[in-house]
């Protein structure tokens, strides 16, 4: 047990029964148990199998290459339409926790081998991203852009393709673009400062 963990659960305002019992089961599968990304997170030999993650409805188990499990009760969640790899087990009580240990812990002990096999979730590359037409013509109007654009991460790529194609409305599209094109010449992501 990891005492910064300790003090994620003895912190949680909400879902904290649930957190515990999820925690154990964790532990139970001989996973090391860390803080990250400021959640409870397992590993096995130094890789990301598990993470414990709340929400206001519900507390979840989120499975890394959740993905590549078979998933024979069909219970895992994909979290969102543009999500990947990872795949959620998700909880509204403690009892229903108890009630699925030895379904978890099968996920869990598939989770371990995909890991181990050395397993990789085929992620979409970026050109299969929907391109918005709104950001189509401002990168052919401006070469700086396209060349900074083209010149970041996959990931970076991906990041500001979402946030343009979520707006539902051009003039939406059109503005985020605006107010992204400084970071983007600066080779900064969405979400870097």
């Amino acid at each position: 047990m990891n005492s910064k963990v300790d003090g994620y659960v003895a912190r949680a305002k909400q879902w904290q029964e649930e957190i515990a019992e999820l925690r154990k089961i964790a532990l139970d599968c001989e996973l090391t148990e860390e803080l990250k990304w400021g959640t409870p997170c397992y590993t096995s030999q130094g890789s990301n199998i598990v993470l414990i993650h709340v929400f206001k409805e519900y507390a979840a188990l989120l499975f890394f290459k959740g993905a590549l499990l078979k998933d024979p009760k069909n219970i895992l969640i994909q979290q969102t339409e543009n999500t990947q790899a990872a795949r959620q087990l998700r909880f509204t009580s403690a009892q229903e926790i108890v009630k699925m240990k030895a379904t978890i812990k099968a996920y869990i002990a598939e989770a371990i081998k995909v890991e181990k096999a050395g397993l990789k979730v085929d992620f979409k590359k970026t050109e299969e991203f929907s391109m918005p037409e709104e950001f189509q013509q401002k990168l052919e109007q401006h070469a700086d852009l396209k060349t900074a654009f083209e010149a970041l991460t996959p990931g970076r790529q991906r990041a500001y393709l979402l946030h343009f194609s979520a707006a539902k409305q051009a003039k939406t599209r059109e503005a985020r673009v605006e107010k992204c094109m400084q970071k983007i010449l600066e080779g900064k992501g969405l979400d870097d400062e």
